[in-house]
């Protein structure tokens, strides 16, 4: 008699689920359990001198991990403040188009130059990708990226000002920068530019202003990534990085953070013997999405 093979029980069929079908990047299981630590190290390697003007830009290889988790190759990524281009190189190097807005229009240029340079790296790659780089204020984002006729957005990265800090004549790599002429000591003398804004709860709301405002530009269930710091004044911390996530829950769903440290700055001894003053070597990148 032909012998009939026995079911598995219940249990043993549902003792090995299936990987389900991954509907926000490219990523393994393994790569995709990484990211979702709490916190990273991540020391930036060394600028380049075609990028040293900008006085905080923040690294390409950082952005590049973002924007491989946030989106599958061929999206579509936003950075409101692009500087001198990291999160369009990121995007290129990734896959990714990209779109960037800067007020500075040496910033602008540089960033042209940056995206062009990694087109070439990439090589044929890149020939089908978008890396748009326009120069403006991005409060006016709503007008100046509708002319592009661009799909929605699916992901965005970007850091601000860290309020009116590279105004602060103490810091150390402040005084380092104004020896040499060719490096900008702060972003510009722009009134428009929010690192000139120098009380606090003006530039909290205004910050707050425009990302909320950017709103209708992402797809539903877009991601957005924005790292930032605790800032140190006169004696007092300012919660910046709370602050704006507290205002940005009116619009945004506040998902959590990841806390970026480096473990190569060189200490200070701040209040040696006196008080307690922290050498800050930690980003907060809030992570927030439209639902």
């Amino acid at each position: 008699m032909p012998t009939t093979r026995a079911k598995k029980p219940a249990a043993a069929r549902s003792a090995s689920p299936r990987t389900p079908r991954n509907k926000l990047n490219d990523l393994a299981p393994r790569d995709w359990l990484r990211f979702q630590k709490s916190w990273f190290i991540h020391n930036p390697p060394p600028r380049r001198r075609g990028v040293l003007a900008h006085p905080a830009k923040f690294p390409e290889t950082l952005v590049c991990e973002f924007v491989e988790f946030f989106t599958k190759r061929g999206g579509w990524v936003l950075d409101p403040m692009l500087g001198t281009g990291s999160t369009l190189v990121a995007c290129v190097q990734a896959g990714r188009n990209g779109v960037g807005i800067e007020l500075n229009p040496r910033y602008a240029e540089i960033a042209r130059g940056e995206v062009l340079a990694a087109r070439a790296a990439a090589g044929r790659k890149s020939a089908r990708l978008r890396a748009e780089v326009i120069e403006g204020d991005a409060f006016q984002a709503l007008p100046l990226l509708a002319a592009l006729e661009l799909p929605p957005i699916d992901y965005m990265i970007t850091s601000p000002p860290y309020w009116d800090m590279l105004h602060a004549r103490g810091a150390a790599t402040q005084r380092a920068r104004r020896a040499a002429p060719e490096l900008d000591v702060y972003y510009s003398e722009d009134a428009r530019d929010l690192g000139n804004v120098s009380d606090y709860q003006e530039f909290l709301a205004r910050l707050t202003a425009l990302y909320a405002n950017l709103q209708p530009l992402f797809r539903p269930g877009a991601y957005l990534t924005i790292i930032v710091k605790n800032v140190k004044k006169g004696g007092r911390i300012y919660p910046l990085a709370w602050d704006l996530a507290h205002n940005l829950s009116a619009t945004y769903a506040l998902k959590d953070e990841r806390i970026w440290c480096q473990d190569n700055v060189r200490l200070a001894p701040y209040g040696l013997g006196s008080a307690w003053v922290s050498n800050t070597v930690h980003h907060y990148c809030l992570q927030m999405r439209r639902e």
